[in-house]
């Protein structure tokens, strides 16, 4: 299945097939938008934009994105809401992942 990604630190819009966590660009890490496929790309040049310039706003990034947790081996699922005054969920694969930096040095050997 094909869902609709943002990039904030590369500024990109994806069309990636599953729930991928990382930027295939720049290793950035990804945010999923509540926006189906079909309706994405029936979208018109300007709407197009048009949304890419609001996914650049923090604040309406939060209200496009979606998000979803994992359990091993089980797939991917919708997380509920959050109730008000309630903190952040966090998981524990998520936690432990750093934050990306520009200034990361991968090697391969």
């Amino acid at each position: 299945m094909m869902y609709i990604h943002y990039c904030r630190y590369c500024r990109r819009i994806h069309i990636l097939n599953g729930h991928k966590a990382y930027c295939p660009a720049c290793s950035g890490k990804l945010t999923e938008l509540d926006i189906s496929y079909l309706k994405y790309v029936n979208l018109s040049r300007q709407d197009r934009r048009a949304l890419k310039e609001k996914c650049a706003d923090e604040k309406a990034l939060r209200e496009l994105s979606v998000k979803y947790r994992s359990k091993s081996g089980a797939g991917w699922f919708r997380q509920p809401a959050q109730a008000a005054g309630a903190g952040p969920a966090t998981d524990s694969k998520s936690a432990s992942r750093p934050e990306y930096s520009p200034h990361l040095q991968v090697s391969v050997s």
